[in-house]
């Protein structure tokens, strides 16, 4: 594939003040240099839009994960690519590539962002490895897997059922044999995860009613697990509906990811105590040596048509900042991805 030599880029032109908008990000062009030893270019074909990333665009928000992202500078993100050329005696060119580089139409590395390989030949659509497939997929089967161990007779509750993430963990919980309960923001993903993902019912949060009140009408007999990707007054609710013993299992906490100042807790953490809860939270990537388990075992689950892969699509550059906010303004049902170049790896 011939390298152009201009490089689009989206970068954070201003911090975002809470939930993120379009207008925070601008679109930049400049050139494609020529690659030093020990580098590698790729073309980028997809990026992942995934919530967590808000965390590191305030200013003061750098960690050991990643940096607190520089304005003027392009986004990072995670991106599924294809290697076209290198200086490097570990990537060639045709290699395909999950990795976490910017918001651009081309990245160069050094592989130190590199995350995981794909296999020669993709034995599903390219997009399925940024969702079911993907950090997002891995999330799910990582969380149920390792920590929430769902099985028959248990009631399963999953925040943000309707999201990336969400909408994965509920569909493993049922191939288990669970009872599966989703809490979503709309009447339309209610019905979304009962009718095409198999959710045995929904629990529609709205302004001024009483969470708890409607998780318990959706689960009367309590919870047993619960995999939240929302935090704050959400998990609160969960706690206090828990069961004896239950397992929560702590994804994400998209709640706070616009705050500047930490969110108050929950307030019932003694309900921990009393009932002896398992609270456990987890990093997909520091499980990147079992992604080739993961990917298998979904990859599995998919090919039998045991799940689904819900995908919330957008085609070019300029729209990953629409993308990304309409995560945070609930507009997506599954996975959200922006197609770069519209054509198969």
């Amino acid at each position: 594939m011939k390298v152009l030599a201009e490089n689009r880029s989206i970068v954070l032109a201003k911090r975002p003040d809470g939930a993120p908008k379009v207008t925070d990000f601008a679109l930049q062009t400049s050139d494609n240099l020529p690659l030093e030893a020990g580098q590698f270019r790729c073309r980028n074909h997809y990026v992942s839009l995934d919530a967590g990333f808000r965390n590191w665009m305030n200013e003061n928000s750098g960690d050991d994960i990643l940096p607190a992202m520089a304005l003027g500078s392009p986004v990072m993100g995670l991106v599924l690519g294809e290697v076209i050329e290198s200086r490097h005696p570990d990537y060639t060119a045709g290699d395909k590539l999950m990795a976490r580089f910017a918001w651009q139409e081309y990245s160069v590395s050094d592989g130190s962002d590199f995350i995981a390989r794909l296999p020669a030949h993709l034995a599903f659509p390219p997009s399925a490895y940024m969702g079911v497939l993907g950090d997002t997929g891995m999330s799910a089967y990582f969380g149920m897997t390792d920590i929430g161990h769902p099985g028959p007779g248990d009631c399963v509750l999953i925040s943000g059922a309707g999201g990336a993430v969400g909408s994965i963990a509920g569909q493993l919980a049922k191939i288990q044999g669970a009872y599966v309960v989703g809490i979503v923001g709309s009447q339309a993903k209610a019905d979304w995860i009962t009718t095409q993902l198999g959710y045995d019912a929904a629990v529609i949060r709205r302004q001024g009613e009483p969470l708890l009140a409607s998780i318990l009408e959706r689960c009367p007999n309590g919870v047993d697990l619960f995999f939240d990707n929302v935090g704050g007054s959400v998990l609160e609710a969960a706690i206090a509906a828990m069961n004896p013993h239950g397992r929560l299992v702590l994804c994400g906490a998209i709640s706070g990811y616009g705050s500047d100042e930490p969110l108050p807790g929950p307030s019932n953490m003694f309900d921990v105590v009393t009932k002896e809860l398992k609270i456990q939270g987890f990093m997909t990537h520091l499980r990147h040596d079992r992604y080739g388990e993961a990917m298998a075992a979904l990859g599995g689950y998919l090919s039998q048509g045991k799940i689904k892969s819900p995908e919330h699509m957008l085609y070019g550059i300029e729209r990953v900042p629409q993308a990304f906010a309409d995560l945070f303004a609930g507009r997506n049902f599954g996975k959200t991805i922006v197609n770069l170049i519209d054509q198969p790896l």
